[in-house]
């Protein structure tokens, strides 16, 4: 079992960058696929980014894709989300994931095993 907290949101203007940490604990952090979700109000959850077991494949929704980069250190079970350019429509709440093997289907929030608290971002125009 794996548990999952968030921390590094807040209220930014837009334009500005935001870092997101989630750590991890209990169960063995690098056997997991990462993903990051975001919820805004009235809407569904959606896929924001995700990361394999290694760091070494990445996959983003096309809206964020050269905006936020997502990241992991295994060494110390964390993964992040960088946001650079932070546009109002980012505003939600966002989830650190983890599920479990490989990074298929890695969009998909029935994949993941586990989930953060989720955490709010406020981007402000």
């Amino acid at each position: 079992q794996v548990q999952l907290h968030e921390f590094g949101g807040g209220m930014v203007q837009a334009g500005d960058a935001l870092r997101l940490s989630c750590v991890a604990s209990g169960d063995t952090f690098n056997s997991y696929t990462m993903g990051w979700f975001r919820q805004a109000p009235g809407k569904e959850r959606e896929f924001v980014a995700a990361i394999n077991w290694s760091g070494g494949d990445t996959y983003y929704v096309d809206s964020v894709k050269g905006r936020f980069t997502i990241s992991r250190d295994n060494a110390k079970n964390m993964v992040y989300l960088q946001m650079n350019s932070l546009k109002p429509e980012d505003t939600a709440v966002y989830y650190c994931a983890a599920a479990r093997g490989r990074m298929s289907s890695a969009s998909r929030t029935d994949r993941y095993d586990y989930w953060g608290q989720g955490i709010q971002v406020t981007v402000s125009s």
